[in-house]
C-alpha cells in the first residue's frame, strides 16, 4: 500500500543559502527600523532571528512558541495540527520584527497576524498559501515541496558511483 504524501518535492537549504538570504533580509530592514526587538517563531525562527539580530545589531529577542506539525517523525510525514500555543508575547507588536523561517500554509502566520497585528512579519521563504501573510521573504517556493534546513539533515561520506555496483 502507497502512502500519499502531500509534498512531492524536497528542497534542501544549506547553511550557506540560510545565511545569505538572511542577509538580503537585514538588508532590506536596515531601511525600516529601527526596532525595538525580534519576536521569533519557534522553533524554526530561532536561528533566522539570531542571524538577523547579529546583521542589525539587535539586542531584544524574545519568542512566541507555538506547535503546528505533529507526526511519530519529523521531516516531510510530519502533518500540520491544530495550532497549540505554548507562549505568547503581550502586546502588539508595535515596533518589533517576527521572524520564522517558512510561511508555509499560513495557519499559524494568520494566527500570529491576529495576536501582532503591528509586528512586521518576516520569513527567510514563503509558499503560496501563506506567502500574503508575511510583509516580506526571500524566496518562493511551490506548496508541494518540503523544506529541509540546515538543522533538519545530517552530512556524510557518499560512496562515489564507480564504487557502489562493486
Amino acid at each position: 500500500m502507497e502512502i500519499n504524501k502531500p509534498y512531492k518535492n524536497e528542497v534542501i537549504i544549506s547553511w550557506t543559502e540560510l545565511q545569505r538570504d538572511a542577509k538580503f533580509i537585514s538588508n532590506a530592514l536596515l531601511t525600516k527600523g529601527p526596532w525595538k526587538g525580534i519576536i521569533a517563531i519557534t522553533k524554526g525562527g530561532l536561528i533566522p532571528a539570531a542571524l538577523i539580530a547579529r546583521e542589525l545589531d539587535i539586542k531584544l529577542i524574545d519568542t512566541v512558541c507555538i506547535s503546528s506539525y505533529s507526526g511519530t517523525t519529523d521531516g516531510a510525514n510530519q502533518l500540520q495540527k491544530e495550532l497549540e500555543v505554548i507562549k505568547m508575547v503581550e502586546g502588539d507588536g508595535d515596533g518589533y520584527l517576527l521572524i520564522d523561517d517558512l510561511v508555509d500554509t499560513g495557519a499559524t502566520a494568520k494566527f500570529i497576524r491576529e495576536k501582532l497585528p503591528k509586528a512586521f512579519f518576516c520569513t527567510l521563504y514563503a509558499k503560496p498559501e501563506g506567502k500574503s501573510l508575511v510583509d516580506l521573504y526571500v524566496k518562493d517556493f511551490l506548496q508541494e515541496e518540503w523544506i529541509f534546513f540546515p538543522w533538519d539533515i545530517e552530512y556524510q561520506f557518499s560512496i562515489p558511483i564507480h564504487h557502489r555496483n562493486k
